[in-house]
């Protein structure tokens, strides 16, 4: 098994601080003196939030900051597998970008994978889908950004390690250019 890369703290000490009252040294210290190495990420985050009342959001944010910084989680890992996403601002209506994402004959002309299952959609909203893989999931949201602007972001769950993680956060990238590219035309 290969061993998992450090990644270094996303937020500064000056914000986390702000809303948590330590710096990231003060609950890395904390952490290592209970043990935390030897926990998983529910039990780390159960002691942030029972014997220092750490918020929630927060004491998840300390949690995996810490697994990151320790070696214990990759960048995009979660307990289920890697994550990623992407989005695009458009200047079309989000309805149409709805329509893009919902009607298969015109999701052939941007998505270069276009036959995934639709498990569940809330029109001009958001869509739940299967990858075509059968294994892994894509959640899109839809956001209408004023006149004729919308933002479509995408979250792609359940990849099986960093690798795939990196081909398809590149791949999104690209899909959601072409997506821009054909509405806009």
């Amino acid at each position: 098994m290969k061993a998992k890369q450090a990644v270094a703290p996303r937020m500064s000490d000056a914000a986390v601080e702000a809303k948590t009252g330590r710096t990231w040294a003060e609950w890395f210290k904390i952490l290592d003196a209970a043990g935390a190495r030897k926990l998983n990420h529910k039990q780390i985050a159960t002691f942030l939030y029972d014997e220092h009342k750490v918020p929630g959001w927060w004491a998840q944010m300390v949690t995996v900051t810490y697994e990151q910084a320790h070696g214990m989680r990759q960048k995009h890992e979660k307990p289920e597998g890697f994550e990623i996403g992407g989005s695009k601002t458009l200047e079309v209506p989000v309805a149409k970008a709805f329509a893009a994402w919902e009607d298969q004959k015109l999701r052939r002309r941007w998505l270069k994978d276009a036959g995934f299952t639709i498990r569940k959609a809330t029109p001009h909203k958001s869509m739940r889908i299967t990858w075509v893989d059968g294994k892994t999931s894509v959640e899109v949201n839809f956001y209408s950004k004023g006149d004729g602007k919308s933002q479509v972001a995408v979250q792609h769950g359940k990849l099986a390690d960093a690798k795939q993680a990196g081909r398809m956060k590149k791949y999104w990238g690209e899909q959601l250019g072409r997506l821009k590219e054909v509405l806009e035309a």
